[in-house]
């Protein structure tokens, strides 16, 4: 009895110390708590209070478990607490640049804490003297880079169409490979457009290889996604044939079966990759939650031979009667493969009244033809339409791939710059329920940031950046649409970037905290 008293005793002093040690406080800089918590892991929620000291998540525990003695907090009551959503294809380092106060509000307000820039093989060349034109007074959001195929083919041999010579490829290798050490995320390719359409596979494949030394991955917008040139499927085996080569993650941009021909592809594709997947290719995908896509009027209907080598160049050909006849040809092709006339809406144009009008309304006020109006406006500037031209079975198809993560391909004219990540949960999410919610916030978080090789963000984990939305359930909406492509989101709370709050109780505090982030690799979930 007597050694039974002594257990006793000895048990009662280390709960007593355990409690002791529990209501002890942890000074930090903020506290979340009472919210539902998904922590970017494809977990399912938590109740768990989430302590941060400067920029980095400093302490997790659940709800009560652990004391904080806080400077401020936020009461995330009935509201759903996760990482900043990360955007792996948007087009904001204009607007990053810029020294308006507001600057990438379209973003923090979906709940976005890191914007990719780069794609489509547009990326910047020189990685460090891009980071020297953004405002210096501080960035909305994060931003990290890809290195642009097209931008390396034009430094080194400008927009000749033609393939590049093994002195020029060289160049392009050298140029890279700073590039990579600066801490670009990889190499992006626009093979759609122009110069990327006149680059060979070997090109490209001699290109990835450098990004794959440094863990990047290859982004691509693949060389046809419809059929303007090789086809949908014939352009998805060339992409997976440049990761086999390369031996790189393949990372497909804003996958899609755009136009009337290819509607229903996105099963074959689906299989392409999952094969290719077990086969041990490393692939994943970005999709918008769009049935339009958007580009410039050129890009969407005019053949990419036409444009090549200079501006002078592509309206001698216009000019030239057996050319232009040609082009014109092609140019109707083109907008049948788009759905037709009445399926082109003009969102973006110096000429504003414009806006709103289909390429068919437009045609008839100018008492033109379609393919005529076509080349009326691009005589006249740079005009913006977007093209409805995907099937809404295959956008689900795409969506439910364990492998598609969200993304907004932000532009000027599209709704998806200000409201795609909204846009997702409602439709499809809230409404339809395709996804989880628990699946939705992965997509948008922790497993985008795997992929592209920035593991300090994307988790709610000490020791990781604090970048934290937290947002209302019943309000997380999207404002834009087709009509307004410009208006802010509703629904988002709260909102850390790097620990400082950028977003509280709804309203924009003024401060711009984002930073340069650099591949920074674990691994890529497959």
């Amino acid at each position: 009895m007597k050694n039974l008293a002594v257990v006793c005793l000895c048990l009662a002093l280390l709960v007593a110390c355990s409690n002791q040690a529990n209501t002890q406080s942890q000074q930090v800089d903020l506290l979340i708590h009472s919210g539902t918590v998904f922590d970017g892991t494809d977990s399912p929620a938590k109740q768990i209070d989430i302590a941060i000291c400067g920029e980095i998540i400093c302490g997790l525990s659940a709800s009560g478990e652990q004391h904080y003695q806080a400077s401020q907090q936020i009461d995330a009551t009935g509201l759903i607490v996760s990482p900043g959503f990360i955007d792996p294809h948007t087009h904001s380092y204009q607007e990053l640049k810029s020294t308006d106060k507001h600057q990438n509000l379209n973003y923090l307000f979906q709940g976005v804490t890191t914007v990719i820039n780069g794609n489509d093989g547009d990326g910047p060349v020189d990685i460090s003297a891009s980071l020297q034109k953004l405002n210096p007074n501080g960035i909305g959001t994060n931003t990290a880079f890809y290195v642009g195929h097209g931008s390396l083919r034009k430094q080194v041999m400008g927009k000749a169409k033609r393939h590049a010579t093994v002195a020029e490829i060289e160049k392009m290798k050298a140029l890279l490979d700073t590039a990579m050490q600066q801490g670009a995320l990889g190499l992006s390719s626009g093979l759609y457009y122009v110069p990327g359409s006149f680059a060979s596979k070997e090109e490209v494949v001699e290109l990835a290889k450098v990004a794959a030394k440094y863990h990047g991955i290859y982004d691509t917008h693949l060389r046809d996604e419809s059929t303007f040139n090789i086809g949908f499927l014939a352009a998805l085996d060339e992409a997976i044939d440049i990761a086999k080569q390369a031996n790189i993650h393949l990372h497909v941009a804003h996958i899609k079966a755009l136009g009337v021909d290819v509607w229903g592809q996105s099963k074959a594709a689906i299989e392409k990759i999952n094969q290719a997947r077990r086969a041990g290719v490393s692939i994943s995908a970005d999709q918008y939650p769009w049935q339009a896509s958007g580009t410039n009027v050129r890009s969407a209907v005019v053949p990419k031979w036409a444009m090549a080598d200079s501006e002078t160049a592509f309206l001698k050909r216009l000019d030239d009667p057996t050319l232009g006849q040609q082009i014109k040809t092609e140019i109707k092709e083109n907008i049948r493969r788009r759905g037709g006339p009445d399926a082109l809406l003009i969102t973006a144009s110096k000429n504003t009244e414009l806006l709103g009008l289909t390429l068919e309304q437009l045609a008839q006020k100018l008492q033109k033809s379609a393919v005529d109006t076509v080349i009326y406006l691009v005589r006249n500037g740079r005009t913006r339409v977007a093209s409805f031209n995907m099937n809404k079975d295959d956008i689900i198809a795409f969506m439910q791939q364990p492998w598609v993560v969200t993304s907004s391909d932000g532009t000027n004219g599209h709704p998806r710059k200000y409201a795609s990540f909204p846009q997702k949960y409602q439709e499809f999410v809230v409404k339809s329920n395709t996804l989880s919610l628990q699946r939705f916030i992965y997509s948008s978080t922790g497993q985008t940031a795997g992929i592209l090789g920035i593991s300090d963000r994307g988790i709610l984990k000490t020791g990781k950046q604090a970048d934290i939305v937290v947002f209302a359930p019943k309000q997380f909406t999207a404002a834009a649409d087709f009509k307004t492509w410009n208006r802010l989101s509703k629904g988002v709370q709260h909102l850390l970037v790097n620990g400082q709050q950028v977003i509280t109780h709804g309203k924009y505090t003024g401060k711009r905290a984002g930073q340069f982030v650099k591949l920074k690799r674990e691994a890529i979930k497959k």
